[in-house]
């Protein structure tokens, strides 16, 4: 049974759709064959009982064959006064089981019935019964008024049989046809059904075997192949965006990183010749070369960290936990750093609590991020607004703000504004905090402020009051607040 189940499962999809639809409408066949057989055999069985308790010999010519000693005369076949036109058989039976044969060649067998016929024990006896010469008959008894007999009239079931046989045949042919049929026209619904199946399936090894992910499914109608081809093709436009993203992300970083390199690899240069040309560097201008050589070192620790993190796989794919965050604190500890960035900036801060489920580093390094923005651009002795309220981050500095129309590009990957090329940064910052909000399900945007300089907003849905279930039980903003 094992083996032929693995083996139905080898065989390919359209074979198997097929075969099970073969199986199918055979058994159906099969089924309404048994049941026509059996109900036409009792039709036919019922209009044999009926015509022979309808054409019965009369009683007194059948009264006629018995003498007084109860024997029968003689058996009467054919003759003219009682033709045997349906080849009938006819016996008196006694109430002590014994019987003779008053019209007809064969015996038949009695049963208890008969008996109980003559015996008035039972109205009469439908039975069937084997006749001398081995033929089934069909038997009627009744009993014989004024005497201590029954009659038993019997017909052969020849007259049922042959006309079932020919029905078995009949119905053989037709189930024969019909499974036929079924069979054939079950694979042409198994191709023509699979035909999506196969166009996807060539999309597929294509893709697979090419790479082209521009490869679109024509998609029919909206069942489930339909679907299928849909979500095939999104699928591809979206590994096609991945890929893009990807290629785009190398040539970006490959020319910020050339940068940085192509700086080190001259001082180093600078200072390597010194040292085979024996000519010594002023120790003036050696400081600024170390100097340069730090910071460019630097820098591309920043970048290479930057690719790192945006590189890094999403929260619940592999990155750190997320846990309930007290974000009062993390911009507070990143108020801490800033102000050692920026000691000729003065920082106001008012702070509301608020916990939010979130990374705490990747949430740290957004807020750091925003704030080194408004260190990076606020001009000495200006002040950087921080305000925490309602569950809405607000960094407000007084730099020389951000044109309209580059303010849709700002959190794109390695873009910088032309006015700010010349300040250090990988153009990253931006584009980790997008993703660290949008990871945690609030929103952020950065707009020109009234009066001058730039506001960046972070919005992330949490609660003034740490729950007191379990870290990873979510977060609810209470009513009046704006989660965001």
């Amino acid at each position: 049974m094992k083996g032929a189940v693995r083996r139905f499962r080898g065989l390919p999809l359209r074979s198997r759709l097929a075969l099970l639809v073969t199986v199918a409408v055979a058994v159906a066949v099969a089924a309404a064959a048994v049941v026509c057989w059996f109900v036409v055999r009792n039709v036919l069985v019922s209009s044999l009982d009926d015509a022979l308790s309808e054409n019965r010999v009369p009683d007194s010519w059948v009264r006629t064959m018995i003498d007084d000693s109860g024997q029968c005369r003689r058996t009467i076949v054919g003759q003219k006064e009682a033709p045997n036109l349906l080849k009938q058989t006819v016996q008196v039976v006694d109430q002590t089981g014994n019987s003779c044969v008053v019209l007809g060649e064969q015996t038949i067998t009695l049963e208890r019935q008969d008996t109980e016929v003559a015996l008035r024990e039972s109205p009469h006896a439908f039975h069937n019964a084997t006749a001398s010469n081995g033929a089934e008959y069909r038997v009627f008894t009744y009993p014989l008024d004024g005497t201590p007999y029954a009659v038993s009239a019997a017909r052969p079931l020849s007259e049922v049989d042959d006309t079932l046989n020919n029905l078995a045949l009949v119905l053989t042919v037709v189930a024969g046809i019909g499974v036929i049929g079924a069979g054939a026209a079950g694979l042409w619904v198994a191709r023509t059904g699979l035909r999506p199946v196969d166009r996807l399936t060539e999309a597929v090894e294509h893709v697979a075997r090419t790479e082209d992910l521009n490869l679109r499914i024509p998609v029919d109608g909206d069942d489930e192949i339909a679907r299928l081809s849909e979500s095939f093709n999104s699928m591809t436009a979206s590994l096609a965006s991945s890929r893009d993203l990807q290629q785009q992300l190398i040539a970006d970083a490959g020319h910020e990183l050339r940068t940085p390199l192509t700086s080190l690899r001259t001082n180093i240069e600078l200072l390597a010749r010194s040292e085979d040309t024996g000519r010594a560097i002023p120790p003036d201008d050696r400081r600024a070369l170390l100097a340069s050589v730090k910071a460019q070192m630097t820098e591309l620790a920043s970048l290479i960290g930057d690719l790192q993190e945006l590189s890094r796989p999403d929260a619940g794919q592999g990155g750190a936990k997320v846990q309930v965050v007290a974000l009062h604190d993390i911009v507070e500890t990143a108020l801490e750093r800033a102000r050692l960035r920026g000691p000729e900036l003065t920082f106001t801060a008012d702070l509301a609590p608020w916990y939010v489920r979130a990374e705490p580093a990747a949430l740290e390094r957004a807020v750091v991020n925003i704030l080194d923005n408004a260190v990076k651009f606020g001009p000495p002795g200006s002040a950087v607004e921080v305000a925490l309220k309602g569950g809405e981050l607000t960094v407000r500095d007084h730099g020389p703000g951000i044109p309209a129309e580059e303010l849709p590009h700002v959190f794109d990957r390695f873009w910088r504004s032309p006015t700010a090329r010349s300040l250090p940064g990988s153009g990253l910052g931006l584009s980790i905090v997008a993703r660290t909000v949008r990871q945690s399900g609030g929103e952020v945007a950065l707009a020109s402020a009234e009066g001058g300089g730039t506001v960046a907003s972070v919005r992330l849905p949490g609660a003034a009051t740490p729950p007191p279930e379990t870290p990873e039980t979510p977060l609810e903003a209470p009513a009046g607040t704006s989660p965001g």
